[in-house]
């Protein structure tokens, strides 16, 4: 059981590769949208705070990504046929240097 969730909105044509993919299981309906969720652990929903300034976690401690990163941790559960991705996707979806200065990143102010 994880501790925050990322619901990922499901259309009709996700919604049958889902169920594809013998997920059909782990969908649920999230304010009335059919969904399914990606857990993660404080120190994922850490990363995402950092790289995401605007996202913010419901009452379920559940939330939704922008489009890109949300169609990217789609794809990815779709490849790996998995709910379990967080360890993989986190690394796609957090740049620990997006947004700093070619100065910041070890060249010693040189």
């Amino acid at each position: 059981m994880s501790d925050f969730y990322i619901n990922l909105f499901l259309d009709d044509e996700t919604l049958k590769k889902i169920e594809a993919l013998e997920l059909g299981d782990q969908i649920q309906e999230i304010d009335g949208k059919k969904a399914i969720q990606v857990g993660m652990t404080k120190k994922d929903k850490k990363k995402l705070l950092k790289g995401f300034k605007e996202l913010t976690f419901n009452a379920n401690d559940a939330c939704v990504l922008p489009e890109e990163a949300n169609n990217t941790l789609m794809n990815i559960v779709l490849d790996m046929k998995s709910l379990d991705v967080m360890k993989f996707a986190i690394t796609k979806l957090y740049n620990p240097l997006e947004g700093r200065g070619i100065s910041g990143r070890g060249t010693g102010g040189r």
